[in-house]
């Protein structure tokens, strides 16, 4: 990862007595509590505008470590929620109003990215800027405490040692290029390990860990139901949302060093969320269990019809594919579903593009070589 360097002095204990932390903070997370300057509508897929807002915020003080956070390779150091709040589902779009308050979340993994948030919160933003419209931020708090990878790791061993977690949005493991919707404890553990060796000081070996897990970490009791949504920039998501307790076997303890590191990978997991594209809101977790009304999934009517428009349309162009096959065959297929199932629902082929991060004469060729297909 790239040093942080910034034009902003280094933040002092005095400098931000609300937002004081040690110098060794490896973790923490910060609310926004938001309020719409007028009432306005945000698309399905509003997390990706809120990602943007927050890489460019990086980008204004920071270049190399904005480039590293939007293209680099390995784990990124940060997570993004959904707002919370009242949100209504309004023709194709969801409502927001400017008569309440919204919450919204984010989560940083590594020192470097804790330190540009320092210089960061010297002279905070006032406003939050979207493409659909703008909020004022009233107030800013912790809402995970700052902590370092080591003081994750439990100082004794409980007598039956057990995690709770249950997530908020819905949370999707990859496996062999598709979603895999369900807590499998391999899954949930590895994606916990890799945020671990990417970012602590002590990398741990990741085959012999989820050897361990795969024998002795169990599923105690669940409470899980799946969701369809649109998931980062392109394509759609089939994810669960609900609780989860897993417990050890009676074997298990005879690794102490692994009950310690399982243990630690709990606490993690409401920092560094669960699963992928938890930088656009999906996976995010919390320790404890809920009932599943406590959700914070977006308003399903809306969500579900375009992330089964979008699944609908790929499975089409997929079919109308398959003689070339591979990943770029599927990649081009999501990418036309995406596209034409955003453009039916009225988003205009400028916002897409911009999105989507591609040129403008592209998106409206595949949205014409999409209506196209879908016609034959």
């Amino acid at each position: 990862m790239p040093s942080t360097r910034s034009s902003s002095r280094k933040l002092k204990q005095s400098d931000s007595p609300k937002f004081k932390w040690a110098a060794d903070t490896e973790l923490v997370g910060l609310t926004l509590k938001l309020q719409p300057t007028q009432d306005f509508t945000v698309l399905p897929q509003y997390t990706t505008e809120l990602h943007s807002w927050w890489l460019d915020q990086v980008r204004r003080m920071d270049h190399a470590l904005s480039s590293y956070l939007h293209d680099g390779q390995s784990e990124k150091p940060f997570t993004i929620s959904q707002l919370h709040g009242s949100i209504q589902s309004q023709g194709r779009s969801l409502h927001l109003a400017a008569n309440q308050t919204y919450q919204w979340t984010v989560t940083v993994l590594s020192k470097p990215v804790v330190e540009w948030l320092a210089n960061w919160l010297i002279t905070p933003p006032t406003n939050l800027h979207l493409r659909s419209g703008s909020f004022t931020i009233i107030d800013w708090s912790v809402a995970l405490p700052p902590t370092t990878y080591t003081q994750l790791l439990p100082t004794s061993l409980p007598e039956q040692p057990t995690i709770t977690l249950s997530f908020l949005t819905p949370t999707s493991f990859r496996r062999k290029g598709n979603h895999l919707p369900l807590p499998i404890p391999m899954n949930v553990f590895q994606s916990y390990l890799r945020r671990w060796n990417d970012f602590s000081s002590e990398a741990i070996d990741q085959e012999d860990f989820l050897d361990w897990v795969d024998e002795f970490v169990m599923i105690l009791r669940h409470q899980i139901q799946t969701s369809k949504v649109m998931a980062g920039k392109r394509g759609a998501v089939t994810g669960f949302i609900g609780s989860i307790q897993f417990g050890l076997s009676a074997k298990a303890k005879q690794d102490e060093s692994y009950t310690e590191l399982w243990l630690a990978l709990g606490q993690l997991a409401p920092y560094c969320g669960t699963g992928h594209n938890t930088t656009f809101g999906l996976g995010q977790t919390t320790l404890g269990w809920l009932d599943q009304t406590e959700t914070l999934v977006s308003p399903a009517s809306i969500q579900d019809l375009l992330a089964q428009r979008v699944a609908e349309l790929t499975e089409r162009f997929i079919a109308q594919r398959k003689r070339t096959g591979g990943d770029r065959a599927t990649t081009t297929a999501q990418t036309w579903a995406t596209i034409l199932a955003r453009r039916d629902l009225g988003e205009s082929l400028q916002d897409i593009a911009q999105d989507l991060e591609m040129p403008y004469e592209t998106v409206k060729t595949y949205a014409k070589l999409a209506r196209r297909a879908l016609n034959r």
